[in-house]
């Protein structure tokens, strides 16, 4: 890397911590921002600091939130009866774009990856164990991932769940495998939901 001034090298390297940037796309970014006026950078700095602050997990379904419940799980209006099984935050919309199912979500906040050495233990599925406790849920719908570590977490979860009583089954294989939900578009999305099986 050339020698940048350190604030503009330290801003790179924050940069390249992200996600699906590399070194060009972190120098590209700070250039940018270097470029832009300080009220942009100061907007940039709030938001994020805003994320930190104010945004936290649903107490039941731990979804992000900006209250303790989400707007999913405070909606008198959604039916209880039917929960259905994220790996992410990021995953509830596609699914809510169909405008097809108005139950409720559960986020695990990953998947079963033996590999990268997170098990069943690592994921919110206590809470989803102690939601059906209640009795009210009747159908759980496993809308992980198609990916190896999704289908394992489907597969687990399925045969942690049948015994429990409750219908299981499984978004219909109409997103791509190896693909992420969040890339799906919102006929692929509701066809998989229309076509979801029991597991």
């Amino acid at each position: 890397m050339p020698d940048y001034p350190e604030p503009l090298a330290r801003l790179i390297q924050e940069f390249r911590r992200l996600p699906g940037i590399g070194q060009k796309s972190a120098q590209r970014l700070a250039f940018h921002l270097l470029r832009a006026p300080r009220q942009d950078a100061e907007r940039l700095a709030a938001a994020a600091l805003d994320v930190k602050d104010k945004l936290g997990l649903c107490g039941v379904c731990n979804n992000i939130s900006a209250s303790e419940l989400c707007p999913f799980c405070s909606d008198p209006g959604r039916d209880r009866a039917m929960i259905c099984v994220v790996e992410e935050p990021h995953n509830v919309l596609p699914i809510e774009t169909t405008r097809q199912f108005n139950g409720l979500y559960h986020v695990l906040h990953g998947t079963i990856s033996p590999l990268r050495g997170i098990g069943p233990e690592h994921l919110k599925i206590r809470s989803l164990l102690e939601r059906l406790g209640a009795g009210e849920v009747q159908e759980v719908i496993l809308a992980t991932n198609p990916t190896l570590e999704g289908e394992t977490t489907a597969a687990y979860l399925s045969r942690l769940l049948k015994p429990l009583g409750v219908k299981v089954t499984r978004i219909a294989m109409g997103v791509p495998v190896g693909s992420d939900l969040e890339f799906a578009d919102e006929v692929t999305m509701s066809k998989s939901l229309e076509n979801r099986r029991e597991m």
